[in-house]
């Protein structure tokens, strides 16, 4: 099982990167985008270290190798700057929770994807917009199982898009950021599983 998920944040990995930081009016961002044209984009919604994280940078290399362009930066960049169609958006922990929450207001993303994002009871928190897949682990000290349970029951009463939950066997918070190099051997199987899922909704819905 995979120990408690907690970063050293005074580390970085000599980890290369594939795409570059662009400023976008107040804002910086890291953007990749993959070898060939695309009119597909996926936001990625960082967690509390920020975008400048080699671990979130890792991820977003990832998705890019599978056709989509990348950007934690705002809808109008994508369509106008890289001349996206269509959107999706993944998170992790704190971005997770934001993807929550952006596909309820949002109907310009075609597709989520909600890591380990905390989850909060509201009335309003349950009528997603578009599909939207919810991934957590067994172990995550941050959300218990009852939460992610509260979670199942209402949206089978309240959603009226395609959704999924979806938890981990004996997985952390965090445990799908993680670089190869990072992966414990038992732990390894699900990271890449989790990885594989989220892919693949993406790919369904985007």
């Amino acid at each position: 099982m995979a120990d408690p998920f907690l970063y050293n944040t005074g580390e970085r990995s000599h980890y290369g990167c594939l795409g570059h930081e662009v400023q976008i009016d107040y804002l910086k961002a890291y953007v990749c985008r993959p070898s060939f044209s695309t009119d597909k984009a996926v936001i990625v919604a960082h967690d509390v270290f920020g975008w400048q994280f080699p671990d979130i940078r890792y991820i977003v290399d990832l998705i890019a190798g599978h056709g989509y362009m990348e950007a934690d930066v705002v809808l109008k960049y994508l369509k106008e700057q890289c001349g996206a169609k269509k959107i999706g958006i993944v998170g992790f922990s704190w971005g997770g929770m934001a993807v929550h929450h952006l596909m309820l207001k949002n109907p310009q993303l075609a597709a989520g994807v909600s890591l380990y994002g905390i989850v909060r009871d509201s009335e309003e928190r349950y009528s997603l917009l578009n599909p939207t897949f919810f991934i957590f682990g067994e172990k995550d000290h941050t959300i218990s199982l009852d939460q992610i349970f509260l979670l199942e029951d209402k949206l089978k009463q309240y959603c009226k898009v395609p959704y999924k939950i979806k938890v981990y066997p004996g997985q952390v918070h965090g445990f799908a950021q993680l670089k190869p190099e990072d992966m414990k051997p038992d732990d390894k199987p699900y990271i890449e599983e989790a990885r594989r899922d989220m892919i693949d909704w993406i790919k369904m819905f985007v």
